[in-house]
């Protein structure tokens, strides 16, 4: 009797040393271990804020450009030895002449002078132009390929939302001209870059006027926040 209660003295006394389950020391000693798990010292980084703020992407739908072959032309010549080609001079002074590709239209004068339209991408411009270049040249001209420049892009965009033009031209009067009983849309003038923008109350526009992309991007970086404050409700 007495060897038993001796040896169960000692269990007795470590199981008195030992702190309870839920002790404050147990608990501190559970959150030390706790605090050096590995994923714990991972730093949680927001996610990047999405801008919404984006404005509309211009899609080209013209480019007309001229180009100089530097040699008198013989337009009636010119008509007789091509396809695709009309020559009426009782309607019309040059020869209108069809490209497929690219999908191109030029109106050729007897100066050597070659206005190219239809294309929707400037390499495709100048491409169509030598083209026909080569064309005329095949003829027998002594044609060169000199002065080529873009004239005008046509660009379209959508706003997606619908707009006050009354009151848009009522602020913007000297930039800005609206009748829509003779036309639909606003026209508005920006002074630089020097472009045209038809401003319909469905909120699509229609750029034109610009001479590259960067003047169709700028003109609309400008008119944005202007169009944005003139949104119907």
């Amino acid at each position: 009797m007495e060897e038993a209660t001796r040896s169960a003295t000692p269990i007795l006394s470590q199981t008195l040393l030992q702190p309870p389950l839920n002790s404050p020391q147990k608990a501190q000693n559970a959150s030390t271990e706790s605090s050096t798990a590995p994923q714990d010292a991972m730093v949680a980084h927001p996610p990047a804020p999405i801008n919404f703020d984006i404005g509309p992407t211009p899609t080209i739908q013209n480019v007309v450009c001229a180009v100089n072959l530097g040699c008198t032309l013989d337009l009636q010549s010119i008509n007789f030895r091509t396809r695709n080609s009309e020559y009426n001079p009782k309607r019309f002074c040059g020869v209108v002449m069809r490209l497929f590709n690219p999908k191109a239209t030029a109106l050729i004068f007897s100066s050597g002078k070659i206005v190219v339209t239809g294309v929707r991408h400037e390499q495709n411009a100048v491409l169509a132009s030598r083209k026909y270049a080569r064309i005329i040249q095949k003829l027998g001209f002594k044609v060169q390929f000199k002065d080529f420049k873009i004239h005008n892009m046509v660009a379209t965009c959508d706003l997606r939302f619908p707009l006050r033009l009354d009151n848009l031209h009522q602020i913007h009067g000297q930039f800005s001209s609206y009748e829509p009983e003779l036309f639909p849309a606003l026209i508005y003038r920006m002074i630089k870059p020097r472009i045209v923008i038809l401003i319909f109350v469905n909120g699509k526009l229609v750029v034109t006027g610009a001479k590259n992309r960067a003047e169709i991007h700028e003109g609309l970086d400008q008119i944005l926040p202007i169009l944005r404050s003139f949104r119907k409700q």
